[in-house]
């Protein structure tokens, strides 16, 4: 289990036991090389094509209107970390209607999957078929590539109560807010174009269809936290 992880999981209150129900995941390993020229060249060409196309596009903007709480939020996460920065928007919302007897209604969050954590946005699904641990040289408590977006229900590991309910597809359900950057998201359509061997645009409408339900890409990462914090949320560095 990562470092950040385990922190958090023992100041949530989670004893020392009970870390084995959890999927662990380490940090990623060393950065990979730098690009050849030449893989450079490919990938500038790969992305050029669909790039121009996305300038004109029209971004969801509209989950703006649903912060509405009187306590407001947004969770920066740019690295996997086992799903921390996820845990701890849930564990705040939490413990704004522990602590301040507030209903659901009066608590607003909003996470921001950017950089390195937006492989945290794609289900299970896109893990497994393309190799996510793998390609981003991410780790289990037992030195082996992760299977499985930690901030998910993987299957094989129960997350208790309260705690099953910080998982990411809970907390959209619950009415929290996810958001993915759009320049991250390329190294995701990449993935796909090169194991599936499509062009961009395909790769890209694949991609799309295997985000975590609920999840709304936006134009980056930077522009979505400004965003939220222009709608009154607190910024908040997850990771």
């Amino acid at each position: 289990m990562s470092s950040a992880r385990r922190e958090f999981l023992k100041h949530a209150g989670i004893t020392v036991s009970a870390f084995a129900a959890f999927p662990g995941v380490a940090s990623a390993a060393d950065a990979p090389p730098a690009p050849t020229p030449s893989e450079a060249a490919r990938i500038r060409a790969h992305t050029a094509a669909w790039d121009e196309s996305q300038q004109a596009e029209e971004w969801d903007t509209s989950w703006t209107k649903h912060i509405t709480g009187a306590h407001k939020a947004m969770f920066d996460v740019p690295e996997v970390e086992g799903g921390v920065g996820v845990f701890r928007s849930g564990l705040w919302q939490q413990q704004c209607k522990d602590v301040l007897k507030v209903p659901a209604s009066a608590v607003s969050s909003v996470m921001v999957l950017r950089h390195n954590g937006i492989v945290l946005a794609m289900n299970q699904e896109f893990w497994t078929t393309y190799s996510v641990g793998e390609a981003e040289k991410l780790k289990d408590d037992d030195g082996k590539i992760l299977k499985f977006n930690p901030a998910l229900p993987d299957g094989e590991h129960e997350m208790p109560a309260p705690f099953s309910n910080y998982l990411l597809d809970k907390q959209i359900s619950a009415g929290a807010i996810a958001l993915g950057c759009n320049m991250a998201f390329r190294s995701m359509v990449m993935l796909v174009a090169k194991q599936d061997k499509v062009n961009p645009a395909d790769a890209r409408k694949k991609a799309l269809s295997m985000l975590v339900p609920g999840v709304i890409i936006q134009p980056s990462g930077i522009f979505a936290n400004v965003l939220a914090q222009q709608a009154g949320c607190v910024f908040v560095r997850a990771v």
